[in-house]
């Protein structure tokens, strides 16, 4: 289920025919969920900006930092993006960032005519109520798995991937995606987001400024635990076909934060909220070879049109958010900890 199958339209801009994060044109997502007996509930999810090695202009927001997300410093420097990405559990960043690595390797990423190097981009929340986090379960062989699955098109929300573990405002959370196109007056372009949620308190949730996680108490749903005091964190990814520069897409990164503030989010101490959003417009933005060009061309959106697309990220952000609770289906997980599901009907009743 989704927002939208319960009618609720967040914002005024229209979605993409997904209504997706691969509404951006060659972007790919691709999951791998590891569930194993009663303790193994966690996964790894991976994003597929472009193919091959075809640098990206993009940019980090850190709303808290309490968490991690690999590479960034390269980002933040050069202003560009040159890896996938990949979203798992806390305690497994370390095995995904060298399968990536092996991923670049093994495809003649790192080698002298490209790069001698790789920083891939890994980020995290922690999935440790309903998973065996210390047990290290993500191995090499999941990331490969999620790679090979990445696909545009429509893609699985909730209990898969990095998300398959996650709790979101006392509820079980987890992976969620959504689009949205602004009008062609401001060039036509598509803002996509996803999201790894596992964040807030359940009394800040609001759905289209309803006040839904205050009305269902632990009475009626009860609280997973620990999350209930908004420890946690939530992961975002937005991309665009806009032709953005670097500081541009600095810009849309911070406004994606304005969604997850709209569902009740405040970036707690103990939250690591971080967003990252890279740009397709300008492909390629360097030109590989032995000798590069001194210079390329650039396009750039002009800042007096880039309105619309803040208008983009924060709705398309919280609808995200809304996605991961309504796909996530309730889990019992390690030692019996138990997250439950946002009920469906309960939420249209109190929205009507």
């Amino acid at each position: 289920m989704r927002a939208r199958d319960l009618g609720i339209i967040i914002g005024g801009l229209p979605p993409g025919p997904n209504d997706a994060l691969t509404d951006v044109a060659g972007v790919e997502v691709g999951y791998e969920t590891i569930v194993r007996g009663e303790d193994v509930r966690t996964g790894v999810t991976v994003i597929l900006p472009f193919e091959g090695r075809e640098p990206l202009f993009a940019a980090i927001h850190r709303l808290n930092g309490n968490g991690e997300m690999t590479g960034s410093h390269y980002i933040d420097e050069f202003g560009m993006l040159t890896s996938p990405i990949a979203i798992t559990n806390t305690h497994s960043v370390g095995t995904v960032h060298e399968a990536l690595v092996r991923y670049s390797v093994e495809r003649g990423y790192v080698s002298g005519e490209f790069s001698s190097w790789a920083l891939p981009v890994v980020a995290e929340t922690w999935d440790g109520m309903l998973n065996d986090i210390n047990g290290f379960h993500v191995k090499p062989h999941h990331v490969e798995a999620a790679i090979a699955s990445a696909k545009s098109g429509p893609i699985d929300e909730g209990n898969v991937g990095g998300g398959t573990g996650m709790i979101c405002h006392g509820f079980k959370g987890g992976t969620g995606t959504a689009s949205r196109v602004v009008p062609e007056a401001a060039g036509g372009y598509t803002v996509g987001v996803l999201v790894q949620a596992n964040h807030g308190r359940r009394e800040r949730l609001r759905i289209t400024g309803v006040p839904v996680g205050a009305a269902i108490g632990p009475d009626e749903v009860p609280l997973p635990g620990v999350h209930a005091d908004g420890q946690g964190s939530i992961i975002t990814v937005v991309a665009t076909d806009a032709p953005l520069l670097p500081y541009q897409c600095k810009r849309l990164a911070q406004r994606a934060a304005l969604g997850i503030g709209r569902t009740g989010g405040l970036g707690e101490d103990s939250s690591g909220d971080i967003i990252i959003c890279f740009a397709t417009g300008n492909r390629p933005v360097v030109v590989l070879g032995d000798p590069p060009p001194v210079d390329v061309p650039i396009r750039m959106l002009q800042n007096a049109y880039i309105n619309p697309l803040f208008a983009a990220a924060v709705d398309a952000t919280e609808e995200a958010i809304v996605n991961a609770l309504l796909a996530a289906g309730t889990t019992t997980g390690y030692g019996g900890a138990t997250a439950y599901r946002l009920p469906p009907e309960r939420l249209a009743q109190l929205l009507r």
